[in-house]
């Protein structure tokens, strides 16, 4: 972190707590440029927001006073200096909605606790869209007021050339573009006179004790009820069974019809087309983010989001015709190019990485904010050794150095306890990555025999996948 930004944060936590901050953790980045981190002090303790956007840090403060105003579930805003990019809000834990049904989830289909939540986060989502509309003021809105043809034409021509160029799908032009024209004037039939959340998904809702509260709002602007729920429901990696998703859909309507009159049959053909539209911006985004910026986590997204094609393809028929629009949108679902992308597997894959602390941390690619890191430069070092020099921790002569070291011993022994803790809780949370890496001074012996002793442990104890790498060497294994 900025020394600048630290000292912002602080002195901004100091002047609404009345404490010195102990301790500031960098929250995992997501996929926003925001950077978020937890602050404590003696007794409180927040979420910092630091966002160079000034537009979108006004937007999120004022719409969650007005959503706080109205008894909404949204984090509270203890204190802001939105001149200088950073404001406080409540701190409402770790636990996403996403993260709750993964770890809920025993198998493909949904338990009936899942489904419960799933109703309780919908209740919520429509006093959101209804009672959070009334007197909602939209010149806040960033970077529009509302989703129109305009923003809808965006997020078209987003997906066309963030993710039909670079997954190299064919399409003519002119006729994409007349049908997109025509699928937004479809669309925007639909009543719009609502709160629409824009990015309403499983990662940005909270579970605090078996309740919903909402985040990340801070893109919305006035639209159709339909979106949000085609948001939460067809989220990609969240991967809701399609027959809950109609249970849902229904569920969603039934209690709709407590506040307002509604024509299921519009409002399911509107939703449908809502439904197309979310899935082609997300993939948009996964483009983006996966074949532009090379983040490779947003790719394991598309085996989702093309089964969710598939089934809308093959199942749901919109009044209206789109044909160009169809016919590249089945050519996604057929493209060899994307086949490469295969569904994650429910198994649980751990990289162990051996470094030196003087080339800095090694990065974490799973996107997941890594896990363990040990110091082995405590331990005896046999570099300092000439016969040694030349050497690795996966030499013999190493190997045998260390097998008379009880420091070793006892240091393996207590980080392979921690992390066989952590083993057993992921694989019974069906987390699907994990990260250890041991660090030492020139990350040659100490780490690299550490890294390996803990990779031939975890392979004989648990059925798991094993990469090692010793970044120094250059050296990468799958066991």
């Amino acid at each position: 972190m900025k020394k600048d930004i630290k000292e912002s944060i602080e002195k901004l936590f100091a002047e609404w707590s009345g404490e010195k901050a102990k301790e500031i953790t960098a929250l995992p980045e997501s996929g926003s440029y925001r950077r978020y981190y937890r602050i404590e002090g003696n007794s409180e303790k927040a979420i910092a927001v630091y966002n160079e956007d000034k537009k979108e840090n006004l937007a999120f403060v004022k719409f969650s006073k007005h959503f706080r105003s109205k008894k909404l579930p949204v984090p509270e805003i203890y204190a802001e200096k939105l001149d200088e990019n950073i404001y406080l809000q409540e701190d409402l834990g770790d636990t996403t909605l996403f993260e709750y049904i993964i770890e809920n989830r025993p198998g493909v289909a949904f338990t009936d606790k899942l489904t419960s939540i799933l109703k309780k986060v919908l209740d919520k989502l429509i006093k959101f869209q209804v009672t959070g509309s009334e007197g909602f003021d939209y010149s806040y809105c960033y970077p529009r007021a509302a989703f129109d043809k305009q923003s809808m034409m965006w997020d078209l021509n987003y997906f066309k050339y963030y993710f039909l160029k670079l997954a190299k799908i064919p399409f003519d032009e002119q006729e994409l573009e007349s049908d997109f024209l025509k699928f937004s004037d479809f669309l925007l039939e639909a009543d719009t006179k609502y709160f629409l959340y824009r990015d309403f998904q499983t990662r940005n809702i909270m579970i605090r004790d078996n309740e919903a509260y909402f985040i990340d709002y801070q893109g919305g602007r006035q639209g159709a009820l339909q979106y949000d729920l085609a948001s939460l429901l067809y989220d990609a990696k969240a991967d809701i069974p399609q027959e809950t998703r109609n249970e849902l859909r229904k569920y969603y309507i039934e209690k709709l019809s407590e506040y307002q009159s509604v024509d299921k049959e519009k409002f399911t053909n509107y939703y449908f087309g809502y439904v197309l539209i979310r899935i082609m911006q997300a993939m948009g985004a996964f483009g983006f983010r996966g074949f532009y910026e090379k983040k490779a986590h947003f790719l394991q997204s598309i085996p989702f989001a093309i089964q969710n094609l598939e089934y809308l393809l093959d199942t749901v028929k919109l009044p209206v015709e789109f044909p160009e629009l169809m016919k590249v949108l089945r050519a996604l679902t057929k493209s060899e190019e994307l086949k490469k992308f295969k569904a994650p597997k429910r198994r649980l894959t751990i990289t162990i990485i051996s470094f030196s602390y003087k080339k800095g941390l090694p990065l974490d690619k799973s996107g997941n904010g890594g896990g363990f890191v040990f110091d082995c430069r405590a331990v005896h070092n046999p570099g300092k050794y000439e016969k040694y020099v030349e050497l690795t921790g996966r030499d013999k002569e190493v190997i045998e150095f260390f097998e008379k070291e009880d420091e070793m011993h006892q240091f393996l022994e207590n980080s392979f306890k921690m992390v066989d803790q952590s083993v057993d809780k992921y694989l019974k949370r069906r987390f699907s990555n994990l990260m250890i890496s041991f660090g030492c001074t020139g990350g040659q012996h100490r780490s690299v025999y550490s890294a390996e002793k803990l990779a031939a442990h975890l392979k004989s104890k648990f059925d798991v996948d094993v990469v090692l790498e010793h970044r120094e060497q250059n050296l990468n294994f799958t066991l």
